[in-house]
């Protein structure tokens, strides 16, 4: 007989099994990521990494309008652990994720240009990968005051409302914001397969390229919008190609480096702006290791000097080193200057779409207006309803008496309503709205102030009716309120916006050794550049006989000087090539220098360094001209500049001047004028005239022209004149002895 172990195995297997065969099926793969894994995205997509057109993501969303409700657009600031706990009611995902978007949108964290949330305490740093925020209970909270931008008229059914997710409360689906936030506010996230960056633009700049918009649709969006601006400064290097290109498409990428100044007294390099795409400690840690590699052997320390007053990072280097040499090879080799990718990856409608500054604008615009519309609606239906109670009152006032009769011989309270609708054929809502009027209002101002009101409400409505069927009014409101917002709430652009062009990678310039020197320029054109160590142990100045030292400046051996001359030419020179001297010897003869012309001397020199300020000049007929010194600036090496200034009348005085000042004109008959180089206008062409500052007489002309200051008076104001040209006021004998004309000089002093 065969042994029955074997089956019983087998049946008890089989039996073991049979549960999991229910669990275990083919699935086709594509049908399975449709079912599964497709809503999983599209919910990360939509629900979390990508900003709507009012410019928030639904985690902002929720917080900012759990902060609406909680009163916080006014009043003191409340623990931000209660502002987490109540925003819980909106979103599930938990007190820590909550907590950090908050910190994001606050004031202290410096991520926005201009945070919704006025903060106290400490909440961490944009710009610093270490500071940590401090726990939600030790930080305090409010609203600050451009939320009520964003929240405008947002309890006038302006945006559609939706239940949270347990249906206990509503919550809107966007916010109804003035002003394109979207373009403002920062915003970078990574859903499932998309990601979206969009970096935030200057508000008052925002603005005022909305309402271009919405006035032309064709208009330049680069002349009002000209580039992206950050909360952490920086200078942003611009190519109009590319920025056109991000305009157009939403998506490029451009260039921001760091800003820095140089302590020359310590010999540090201080950096206060950084790109906003990286942080103080990974710029710190890769100039470290660059330093310790021995790549950057002219940096001795590297260190974080961040407090109170701000970002600051101080890198000290060697005496001998040039830090702008030293500044190039960091931005190349550190994080001190980022590229920032852009993507304008936004939801329109619960569709991702990628779109350009235009396009952005465009469904901005339809989106503002929808709100728009939907305010007056909703005021319009608020005003009806009040208006057709009006008109039941107005009915009554016929016969108070009979109103009053109706409701003291109704025996029961509830046939009041039914007694006046059939006395006086109103409906039940103004039939009610007149049996709660107080027995006291039933006098003569109040029913005539009701009636006012009723006049005053038929003028509104018209009104609201008149702007709610015209486009060309909505746009007119909507730029209003652009205009409104950027004048409360605009600021300064905190990334300065630099060209290509203008960046010169180490040029030989920084290669060149660094020192004060002191100019000088004598009336024979002589000239010499004395290093001020040299200085101090000289004795007195050797001129030619003759001669005259006209002009002195103390600048640097690195910058560059502008030689005027006789001939109206203007010649630039590197002050590293011309050669150093001392006091005591004669100097260098300009002529055989510079290359001049036989017969052309030098009559004043200038040190433009960043080519700020304006050179003022003043003619013998009585003119004197401002020309801003950026006129003389040129991209290429040009080493002379023809029609530098007017040639039409011999030059008297020249200067280059950084702000308006009093200068005294001298007229060769010894009258005396006191000018505010104010009173002359700017003018951009180089040899311009000028302006008429002094009348003269025949065979008169202005024989000098001083600084102010040089004038030794006892009353100085009696020589200026409210308006020019002006004849000005013969010097008094006291101030003729006080002062020495008796050589009158060509040159200024």
């Amino acid at each position: 007989m065969p042994s029955k172990t074997p089956d019983n195995k087998g049946r008890k297997k089989q039996a073991q099994e049979e549960p999991y065969k229910e669990l275990i099926a083919e699935r086709n793969i594509t049908r399975s990521l449709e079912e599964n894994y497709m809503p999983y995205a599209m919910s990360v997509i939509v629900s979390r990494a990508i900003p709507e057109i009012d410019g928030f993501k639904p985690a902002h969303r929720k917080l900012l309008y759990t902060m609406y409700k909680m009163g916080l657009m006014t009043g003191h600031r409340i623990k931000s652990a209660d502002v987490v706990g109540q925003t819980m009611r909106l979103n599930p995902h938990g007190d820590a994720a909550i907590y950090e978007t908050l910190v994001r949108l606050t004031a202290g964290n410096e991520a926005l240009l201009h945070p919704f949330i006025d903060s106290k305490g400490n909440f961490g740093k944009q710009y610093s990968r270490d500071m940590a925020y401090a726990a939600s209970r030790y930080t305090e909270v409010k609203l600050d005051g451009i939320c009520s931008e964003i929240f405008r008229d947002i309890d006038k059914d302006t945006v559609d409302f939706i239940d949270n997710y347990n249906g206990t409360m509503k919550e809107p689906t966007l916010f109804p914001t003035a002003f394109p936030n979207l373009l403002v506010t920062p915003n970078q996230g990574i859903a499932v397969g998309m990601a979206s960056s969009v970096c935030s633009f200057n508000l008052k700049e925002t603005c005022a390229a909305a309402a271009a918009y919405i006035k032309d649709p064709g208009c330049d969006l680069l002349k009002y919008l000209p580039a992206p601006d950050f909360s952490t400064g920086g200078q942003l290097i611009y190519s109009e190609n590319d920025m056109k290109a991000i305009y157009e498409t939403g998506r490029g990428s451009f260039k921001v480096r760091a800003k820095y100044t140089y302590d020359a007294k310590n010999g540090c390099l201080e950096i206060r702006e950084i790109p906003y795409t990286t942080t103080i400690e990974a710029i710190i840690d890769k100039a470290a290791a660059l330093a310790k590699s021995g790549k950057l052997r002219d940096i001795s320390d590297i260190r974080d000097e961040t407090d109170l007053n701000g970002l600051k990072i101080a890198i000290d280097i060697k005496k001998t080193a040039n830090p702008d040499h030293i500044m190039q090879r960091l931005y190349n080799m550190t994080p001190l200057m980022d590229s920032f990718s852009c993507n304008f990856n936004i939801l329109i409608n619960g569709k991702p779409r990628t779109m350009g500054i235009r396009e952005i604008l465009k469904e901005w615009r339809a989106f503002r207006a929808g709100c728009v519309r939907r305010q007056i609606s909703y005021d319009i239906r608020k005003k009806e309803e009040k208006l057709h109670l009006l008109e039941g009152l107005s009915k009554i006032l016929l016969d108070i008496d009979k109103a009053i009769r109706i409701i003291r011989q109704t025996p029961e309270d509830r046939l009041v309503i039914p007694n006046l609708m059939a006395g006086f054929g109103i409906d039940a809502a103004q039939a009610e709205f007149i049996a709660e009027i107080k027995l006291r209002n039933l006098n003569k101002e109040y029913l005539l102030n009701r009636v006012n009101e009723r006049d005053g409400l038929k003028k509104e409505l018209a009104e609201l009716n008149a702007i709610l069927g015209d486009g060309k009014k909505i746009d007119a409101l909507i730029i209003s309120q652009l205009q409104d917002i950027a004048k409360k709430y605009g600021k300064p652009r905190r990334t300065e916006i630099i060209t290509e062009e203008t960046i010169e990678e180490v040029p030989h310039e920084d290669l060149i050794d660094d020192y004060p020197v002191r100019l000088f320029l004598t009336e024979h054109s002589y000239f010499k550049k004395i290093p001020l160590t040299s200085l101090r142990s000289a004795g007195e100045q050797y001129l030619k006989d003759d001669d005259a030292i006209v002009q002195e400046i103390e600048t640097s051996n690195k910058n560059e000087a502008l030689f005027f001359s006789s001939a109206q030419n203007v010649y630039k020179a590197k002050l590293h090539d011309l050669p150093d001297t001392k006091a005591s010897a004669i100097g260098e003869f300009l002529q055989n220098l510079l290359g001049m012309d036989e017969g052309e001397r030098i009559v004043g020199m200038a040190v433009p360094g960043d080519y700020s300020g304006f050179m003022v000049f003043a003619f013998e007929n009585g003119k004197m001209v401002k020309v801003p010194l950026e006129s003389y600036e040129t991209k290429t090496n040009r080493k002379k500049l023809v029609s530098a200034y007017s040639g039409k009348s011999p030059l008297v005085y020249m200067e280059h001047a950084q702000a308006d000042k009093d200068l005294a004109v001298i007229r060769s008959d010894d009258k005396i004028l006191l000018v505010n180089t104010a009173q002359i206008s700017l003018k951009v062409t180089k040899n311009s005239d000028g302006v008429q500052i002094m009348n003269l007489r025949r065979n008169s002309r202005i024989a000098r022209v001083l600084p102010a200051g040089r004038f030794a008076s006892a009353d100085a104001e009696y020589y200026r004149a409210a308006a020019v040209p002006s004849s000005g006021h013969f010097i008094t004998e006291e101030d003729r002895a006080k002062n020495n004309f008796q050589r009158q000089l060509k040159l200024f002093n």
